[in-house]
Parts: structure tokens; sequence; C-alpha cells
């Protein structure tokens, strides 16, 4: 029973790529050999070198943040656990609004110096300067979230082991502790380098030329399309080759306890003068990604309706962003139910290939999902291109893993012997999985919906490409407004956004924090 909707749903998945794999087949030879320029080897380089410089920095914020608010004693430790999580609700456009209206060479930072410096203007801060400060600042959580789960179950033996042959506290994080988390923070760098490869906002606004801007910009200004169709079969190479390498770098090790005794919880390290240092540091980050932008964001409000600016508050892009990514949260999480099941009830090869097949838009950026679905909805179902139901498709198929996740780990905790028992009474299998089956999965279903919503009312390129005409988000309100630097006008939709978005985030701390509790 399971079999027949987890395979539609997996072939489904794979049907944006597939599609594009046969057009590109087909592209003419002169297409083919435009992406042996050297404009092509230049985008590639460009886009390589951010996701290195983006990876590397989230790292060096995201691991020692989390260690500080897992095993440090810092003051206001849970505090400073939220604060460090809250930059995942702002969108990479609204960032880049943030950083070019306030640290652009005619930003407000260069008004604020002007007074008593005589500062006329400040550096450029265009291109992959800003673009790294950006997305690096805007992604770190994803490696903290990852490494804290790491922290939270790791057994502190071997640590204690080490300090008890007088290896120092510092000594023993960075030779024990460190090593024993390299499989999460392997994790978190592969989801930030995946999603700066497939990031369209910040690199737009901020002038960084990378992929995604390049197939953006062959689609709207090409009338032959099947350039923008091969530059994207690179960009999913691309994608592809950094899960292979994430994938060897796991190699072989074991990272579990394989003598006697029982794990136990770590004793929390006593930071001493480096308590406050330690505080500076979160602060710091705190109040780059988190009360800077919204202060900046504030700020161009008031501007705005200083000088008289209507319609500030955009009511009809906010239900339309609410109304597609609930939609969306609520399809995709229903999709993951029976892959879930299957995977975890029914392990075999052909299952695991069937959820492997369901990742899929996980490695594929946005932009290469909306280009291959337009190839589709033109060609193939043309009564449904440029409507809603594209785009609601076009989210699902990007965020299927998320909720995936979430269910899945949620049917690895469920008992199977009350399935058992339910097939035992005469239920039939769809009875079972509506009565049993779902409502054990029910707290993974929840978060999976509150994940898909958050990351998809902050979706861009997907919903330029496939929204409906005359169907504008909040997302695409932004980025109209500040690709045309008028910044007052993007900030209403921006700060609406964040706020809108902080709402699954603080269901999953606040759920976080009782579980942990």
């Amino acid at each position: 029973m399971l079999w027949l909707p987890a395979t539609l749903i997996a072939l489904a998945m794979v049907a944006p790529l597939a599609y594009l794999v046969i057009r590109g087949a087909g592209a003419s030879e002169e297409t083919w050999s435009l992406l042996f320029r050297a404009r092509t080897a230049e985008l590639l380089w460009r886009s390589v070198v951010l996701m290195a410089t983006v990876t590397t920095v989230s790292v060096a914020l995201g691991v020692p943040l989390a260690w500080l608010t897992v095993r440090s004693d810092i003051p206001l430790r849970r505090f400073w656990s939220v604060v460090a999580v809250l930059p995942l609700v702002v969108p990479s456009y609204v960032g880049a609004l943030v950083v070019v209206s306030a640290l652009g060479p005619t930003g407000l930072l260069r008004d604020i110096l002007d007074g008593p410096l005589g500062v006329q203007r400040l550096p450029e801060i265009y291109g992959l300067s800003g673009t790294t400060l950006t997305l690096a600042l805007l992604n770190y959580p994803l490696v903290l979230l990852i490494v804290k789960g790491a922290l939270n179950g790791l057994d502190p033996a071997l640590g204690d082991s080490a300090r008890s042959l007088g290896v120092s506290p510092a000594v023993a994080v960075l030779r024990v502790t460190l090593p024993q988390l390299k499989p999460a923070i392997a994790s978190g760098s592969l989801l930030v380098a995946l999603y700066t490869l497939s990031d369209f906002g910040a690199v737009s606004l901020l002038g960084y030329e990378t992929f995604t801007w390049a197939i953006y910009q062959q689609y709207q200004t090409s009338f032959d399309r099947s350039v923008a169709s091969s530059l994207s079969l690179v960009l999913v190479a691309v994608a592809a080759t950094v899960l292979v390498l994430e994938a060897r770098s796991r190699g072989r090790a074991r990272y579990y306890r394989t003598g006697p005794g029982a794990a136990r919880p770590p004793a929390v390290v006593p930071l001493g003068r480096w308590r406050w240092p330690a505080v500076a540091l979160c602060a710091a980050v705190g109040l780059a990604a988190v009360a800077g932008p919204v202060a900046v964001l504030g700020y161009w409000v008031g501007q705005g309706i200083a000088a008289g600016e209507r319609e500030m508050l955009l009511w009809g892009e906010l239900w339309n962003s609410v109304l597609i990514s609930g939609a969306a949260a609520l399809v995709t999480a229903a999709c993951s139910v029976p892959i879930a099941a299957l995977a975890v009830r029914y392990p075999s090869p052909i299952s695991q290939l069937v959820e492997r097949l369901s990742f899929t838009g996980y490695a594929l950026p946005g932009v290469v999902v909306a280009l291959s679905l337009v190839f589709v909805g033109v060609n193939v179902v043309r009564p449904v291109y440029q409507t809603g139901w594209m785009l609601l498709f076009a989210y699902v198929v990007l965020f299927l893993p998320v909720a995936l996740g979430a269910t899945r780990s949620a049917m690895m905790q469920a008992s199977p012997g009350l399935e058992e028992a339910a097939r035992g009474l005469g239920r039939t299998p769809l009875q079972t999985l509506l009565t049993v089956i779902v409502p054990q999965m029910r707290s993974g279903m929840l978060v999976g919906v509150a994940l898909v919503f958050l990351v998809a009312i902050k979706e861009l390129p997907a919903t330029l490409i496939l929204g409906p005409l005359g169907f504008q988000t909040l997302a695409t309100a932004v980025w109209s407004a500040s690709s045309e630097a008028f910044y007052a006008r993007a900030s209403a939709p921006a700060l609406m956004l964040v706020l809108v978005s902080s709402i699954p985030m603080a269901a999953l701390v606040w759920r976080g924090e009782r579980l942990r509790a």
C-alpha cells in the first residue's frame, strides 16, 4: 500500500532533473560550445570561491558558538542559544539589502561618519567580500544546529581521560572533542555549501556574478533558453560533486563508544577569564546578524513614513506568501509520510532508492528547478503553466527533503508494535496508516511543516520565474524594490517577512528547549 504513493512521489520529485537532462542532451552543438567559453569557466570559479569562503566563515562561527552554548558556563547561555539561531529567519536578499543600504559606499554608516569625521565615501562592499559577509552571517546557524546536536550526544569519556592525563581544557577540545565532531561539521558545511551555490538574491543585489545569476539572466534575456538549461546542468554537476566529496569525507572512522560503560551527560566547562570575551563574541554575532538588520529595516521604514510613502505594509503580498507557503508545508509533510514509512518499516535497496530519489531537490538550486518546470509546463502540461499549482509543485520538489528528514526521525522512534496490533485487529493498511502511523509521526510532521514554511516563504528565484502573472509575495516585493534601490519601499515587506518567519522559528526553538528541559 505504501509502495505506490511513495514511488509516484519519488518519480515526481526527479522529473524536473530528468526533463532538464533530456533537454540538455537535445541541445545543438553551438549551444554546448558556449559552455566551454572562458566566461563559463569564470562563473564556475567565482561560484566555487564563494562557496568555499562562505562555508569556511560559517564553520569558524558556528562551531565555537555551538560549543559555548552547549558545553561552557557562559552567562545567559539559554538566551544566547536562541539568539544564535535567529539569523535563519532573515532571507539572503534581505541581508543583502541591509548590507548595501547600511555599509554601501553612500550608505547609513557613511552618513553617520560624515558629520564628525568628514567621511565622504566608504570602501566598496559589493562583490565577494560583501556576499561572503552576508551569506556567512545568515547561514552559520546551519552548522551550529548540527554541531549542537552532536555535542549534546557526545560521550565525554574521552575528554575526561585526556584531562586526567594532564591535558589542558583547550587542548582537550582541539585534540579530542573537535575530531569527534567531524561528521557533524561536514554535514553542516554541506548544507551551507549547497545553499551558497543555489543563492540568487544576495549575489544579485551585491553584484557578484555566479551561475545562478547567469542562468536567470539567460532565461530573462534570451529567446533560446537551451543555454540556460545547459548552464543549469553544470550547476547540478557542481552540486553533485559537493555531495560526493561530503560523503567521502566521512571515511570509515567510528564515532561511538565501543567499550563498556554507559554514556553520561558532559560536564560544563568553566571559561574563567574567557567568559566575557565569549559573551562579546555572541553579542557581536547577534548584533551583526539579527539586531543590526532589524534596526536598519526599522530605520528605512521610518524614513518611508516621514517621506509620505503610502501602502508600505503589503497585506496582499503577505496573504499570498502565507497562503502558498502554508499550502506547500502541508502538502510536503503529507508527501513525506509514505516515503518515511516505507524507508523505515520496509528497508531494502529499492525502498532506499525511492528515498534517495526524493532527495533530488536537496541538490537542485531553486533557479534550476524553476527553469526545468518552465520547460515542462510549456511543452507537457501547459494548462498548469504559470499557475499556483506549478509554483506549489516547485516548492514540494525543493523542500520535500526538509520535511522528510523530520518525519523519518519521528517514524524511527515509533514502535511498530502498535501497527502490528492494528493489523491483527482487522484494520486495513490505509486505516493503519491514518489511525496508527500518522499519529505516531505527528510530532515530526509538525516540525517538518514549520521548517518547510520557514524556507518556502523566503524562496525567491522559483517564485519569480513560476509565479502566476500578477502574483506578488513578500519575497518578490523585497527583491523588486531592492534591485531598484528603493530601500524605504523594500524595508516594510522585508520586516514583515522577517517577523512572519520568526513564528515557525520560535515554535521550533521553544520545542527544542522544552525537550531539553
